[in-house]
């Protein structure tokens, strides 16, 4: 059907109300878009001649300008008068100061850098990414189907871990961060040297193996006892034989996807309209120019609370490691 939904205007208000309690949710029931009028279609003007849209940082910038240029196209023709203008950075501090001195005017940005954003410059998310159904995966602490001395996350102090690498969303930040918050680790100071020094305190020994298929590796061969990952990690990167060996402890919590930010100054006018345009490639017409982006289905409208209130404050709890979240996307390295 032409102009058809790929999520409905219900699952965007349910969605929309339980992102901040940290469930997540598949959203697949299509409608018309009349159904959803009043989210894509309210009358709004911007009140600006120009908007300056940044991108996750990458490598090669050639590879994702002609993406980046199809939705330069789409919104100025959803938003007659306003000429789009692209920044396809190697690095988040071009965006972060960006942002921060009116260069940028918005982002799609990856989660952790999009909470220092908006504790560094006061930037808003306004929209999340749906993938595979959902605006969230959850962090899991997986161990060997056998061992029965793990039960919860604390259980897993004391022991040998591998930890994804320090930047890990659920690899590192959401379970190191939880045992933190939750006063199973205590970091004494206030720098990356005492982040450092709890890991060393709190287990027997640590390891950042350099991505989910490794941690679960390093479990598998008996050289930790617990691995830090997502929950669809082992089905994903093990065959049916070496999952079967393995159990979920417990699931940590979610982790957000990535989002849409607007800048501090903009106006309420200009931000409705940017993203009543943007919604509107949640339509089946539109819907390739987002997908080719970054893969996601739809587009859901949020908040930074709502969305990554909750996550971030694992990132402020784990001192210095704000810079090392920067620092990991800059691919000018």
């Amino acid at each position: 059907m032409k102009n058809q939904y790929k999520i409905s205007f219900v699952a965007i208000l349910f969605v929309g109300l339980v992102i901040g309690l940290g469930v997540g949710i598949v959203v697949d029931t299509p409608v018309t878009s009349q159904t959803i009028s009043s989210v894509s279609d309210s009358q709004t003007i911007p009140d600006v001649y120009t908007l300056t849209l940044g991108f996750i940082p990458v490598e090669k910038a050639d590879e994702l300008t002609p993406k980046a240029e199809a939705l330069k196209s789409f919104l100025e023709e959803q938003m007659p008068g306003v000429t789009i203008e692209i920044v396809v950075p190697t690095d988040y501090e071009t965006i972060i100061e960006g942002m921060r001195f009116g260069h940028i005017d918005a982002a799609f940005m990856d989660t952790g850098p999009a909470w220092i954003t908006h504790q560094r410059t006061g930037a808003e998310v306004v929209l999340a990414e749906v993938v595979n159904g959902k605006v969230n995966y959850q962090a899991t602490v997986w161990t060997l189907a056998d061992n029965d001395s793990i039960n919860s996350l604390a259980d897993t102090v004391g022991k040998k871990v591998a930890f994804t690498s320090i930047t890990g969303s659920s690899g590192f930040v959401r379970p190191m961060g939880t045992l933190v918050t939750e006063g199973h680790i205590n970091i004494e100071g206030d720098d990356i040297i005492a982040l450092e020094q709890a890991l060393k305190d709190s287990f027997e020994a640590y390891t950042f193996a350099g991505g989910y298929k490794a941690a679960l590796q390093l479990l598998l061969n008996g050289n930790v006892d617990v691995a830090f990952g997502s929950d669809i990690a082992p089905k994903k990167y093990l065959d049916l034989e070496d999952q079967a060996k393995l159990r979920p402890v417990t699931i940590i919590g979610p982790v957000p996807s990535h989002v849409f930010m607007v800048s501090a100054d903009m106006s309420d006018s200009t931000q409705q309209s940017l993203v009543n345009a943007l919604v509107k490639l949640n339509y089946e017409d539109n819907n390739q120019i987002l997908t080719d982006l970054y893969g996601a289905e739809a587009l859901l409208p949020t908040t930074t609370e709502m969305h990554i209130g909750n996550f971030g404050t694992f990132i402020d709890t784990l001192t210095g490691l704000d810079q090392l979240i920067i620092d990991k996307y800059n691919k000018s390295k």
